[in-house]
C-alpha cells in the first residue's frame, strides 16, 4: 500500500493571489521557486497537491480529470477566501486545469497564465509511435501502456536535471513526482483536452503563455493554438534556453519576473476599476 504524501503549501501575502497548480504524475515542490519569487512581491500564493498525485502509480490510475479539476476548483475556493483578485496558473497540465478553472467560473478567475500548455504530446524527445496513444479510448487499452520519465526529464540544465534524476529514482513521489506516467493517466489528460477545446471561446480573461521553444514534451504549436482560439487579451513568451519544466530549468527567472509584469498590471487595472466604481458610487448626482 503506498502512502500519499499532501506536499500543498501555502504563503500568505496581499489581497491578490496565484494559484499554481503542478503537472501531470508531478508535486507542488516543482512550483516552489516560482512560488516564492512571487510571494517576495506581496502576493497570496496556494501550490495544491492534486488528486490522485503524491503516492504511487495505483492512485493515479484510480482518478480521473474530473477529480484533478474538482481539488482545483476547492484551492481556488480557499484562495477566494483571502484574497480579491486571482490569477490561475499551472505547468504542463496544471495549465490546462487553470485555463478551465477560468472558463468554468469566470468570477473567481481574474487572470490566467499558462506555464508550456500541453494538449499534445508532441515535442522532439516524444517518439512518433507514442502518439498514436490518442487512437486508444478506453481505460483497459491504456493500462496496458506506460510511459516513463527518459532523459532529458524536461529539463535543460545539468545540474539541476541531476537532482531530478536521482529524485525520481529515489522511490520518494513526493518530491519529483512518479518515474512513469501510467496510460490511464495520459488517457485521463486526452479526456480533459478534448473537454477543454471545446470550452475555450468562454475565455476571455486576460492571459499570459510561457513557452519554451525547444520543449521535450510539447512543442510550441501548443501555445500558439490557445493564442488563437482564447477570446481574451493574449501575451505570449517564448523562452529560448529551457526545455519543458519551466519552473525549475534555466530560465525559471525569467519565468517568475514575466509573471510578476503580468499579474502587477492586472492588479493595477482592478484597482484602477474599483476606484473608478467607488468614485462614481459618492458622486453627487445633477441637478
Amino acid at each position: 500500500m503506498t502512502t500519499t504524501t499532501d506536499t500543498t503549501y501555502r504563503i500568505k501575502g496581499g489581497r491578490v493571489g496565484v494559484l499554481l497548480i503542478h503537472g501531470l504524475c508531478g508535486t507542488p515542490v516543482e512550483m516552489r521557486y516560482v512560488a516564492h519569487g512571487l510571494a517576495r512581491s506581496g502576493y497570496t500564493v496556494h501550490c495544491p497537491l492534486i488528486a490522485g498525485h503524491g503516492g504511487g502509480e495505483n492512485e493515479i490510475k484510480a482518478s480521473t480529470w474530473r477529480d484533478w479539476l474538482t481539488s482545483a476548483e476547492a484551492a481556488l475556493d480557499e484562495l477566494r477566501k483571502e484574497c480579491d483578485v486571482v490569477i490561475c496558473s499551472g505547468l504542463s497540465t496544471g495549465a490546462l486545469l487553470s485555463l478551465m478553472l477560468a472558463a468554468k467560473h469566470p468570477d473567481k478567475v481574474q487572470g490566467i497564465a499558462p506555464l508550456a500548455p500541453t494538449l499534445w504530446l508532441n515535442g522532439w524527445l516524444i517518439p512518433w509511435y507514442a502518439r498514436l496513444f490518442r487512437l486508444v479510448r478506453h481505460n483497459w487499452v491504456a493500462d496496458l501502456i506506460s510511459f516513463p520519465d527518459i532523459e532529458p526529464h524536461g529539463i535543460k540544465d545539468d545540474r539541476i536535471r541531476d537532482f531530478i534524476r536521482k529524485a525520481l529514482t529515489s522511490g520518494d513521489s513526493s518530491v519529483a513526482g512518479l518515474p512513469v506516467t501510467p496510460g490511464r493517466a495520459v488517457l485521463e489528460h486526452h479526456r480533459l483536452v478534448r473537454k477543454l477545446k471545446g470550452m475555450l471561446s468562454a475565455i476571455v480573461q486576460p492571459t499570459m503563455i510561457i513557452h519554451p521553444r525547444e520543449d521535450d514534451y510539447a512543442d510550441l504549436s501548443n501555445a500558439w493554438y490557445l493564442q488563437r482560439n482564447l477570446k481574451g487579451r493574449v501575451d505570449m513568451v517564448v523562452l529560448d534556453d529551457s526545455y519543458h519544466i519551466v519552473t525549475v530549468d534555466r530560465q525559471r527567472h525569467v519565468v517568475v519576473e514575466r509573471m510578476l509584469s503580468f499579474i502587477d498590471r492586472l492588479a493595477g487595472e482592478f484597482a484602477g476599476k474599483v476606484t473608478t466604481a467607488a468614485t462614481a458610487s459618492i458622486a453627487p448626482s445633477a441637478a
